[in-house]
């Protein structure tokens, strides 16, 4: 268990860490027994002081930072929450999208069909997702592109549920694309590659980087 944080580890200070987590592990514990392995269990095994402070869905990858004292965790939560953080995330979208835009359109819980989200415009908490194409490529046969997603706010499932809002879901999406686009790739085409946020100490301007696998 020790290896997993030497494996994973970008950055370390006395405050905070900053980890990368694979595809496929659960930030936190759910609620049943067989949920219980995840990024901060892993972590904890190594290192007891570690503190959450944001997440990432299971199925996405990348960059996570973990408090390692109270007044880190305090410092960079707040930094979340007051949208003070800047994340860039990379995703494979199903067709060809071309030049940039913004997706401004809420994005809210479907209680009918969980764990689904929808684009809800007449909802009042807002959603905002800026987009940029990047390259276009095909993947068996079928279009696709890369695009550079970076997330205004923090919405459970928002750019997964914007993609597939513009018509241009997830390659790998098991919630939001179609089944023939699910198999497309083997897992979901998310990553969070670029985080950056200020130095919970000494207010520095910090940012990380942490390539895309896909």
């Amino acid at each position: 268990m020790s290896n997993f944080l030497t494996e994973h580890l970008i950055h370390r200070e006395d405050d905070f860490m900053v980890v990368h987590k694979p595809a496929g592990l659960l930030t936190v514990p759910g609620k049943t027994a067989d949920l219980q392995d995840c990024m901060i269990n892993r972590l904890l095994a190594v290192e007891p002081k570690t503190l959450l402070i944001h997440r990432l869905d299971r199925d996405t990858s990348g960059i996570l930072v973990f408090g390692l004292s109270k007044a880190g965790q305090k410092s960079i939560s707040r930094q979340f929450q007051d949208r003070l953080t800047d994340k860039i995330y990379q995703a494979i979208v199903v067709g060809t999208l071309t030049g940039e835009g913004t997706v401004d359109v809420p994005v809210v819980y479907d209680p009918s069909r969980p764990p689904l989200h929808i684009a809800d415009p007449n909802h009042s908490k807002p959603a905002l997702t800026h987009w940029q194409a990047v390259e276009h490529f095909e993947i068996q046969g079928q279009p696709v592109t890369r695009v550079k997603l970076t997330p205004i706010t923090g919405r459970s499932h928002q750019l997964r549920v914007h993609m597939q809002y513009l018509g241009h879901p997830i390659v790998g999406d098991t919630l939001y694309a179609s089944p023939a686009h699910q198999v497309l790739m083997p897992r979901l085409c998310l990553h969070a590659e670029r985080l950056s946020f200020q130095h919970p100490i000494s207010n520095e301007a910090l940012e990380f980087y942490f390539p895309a696998p896909f």
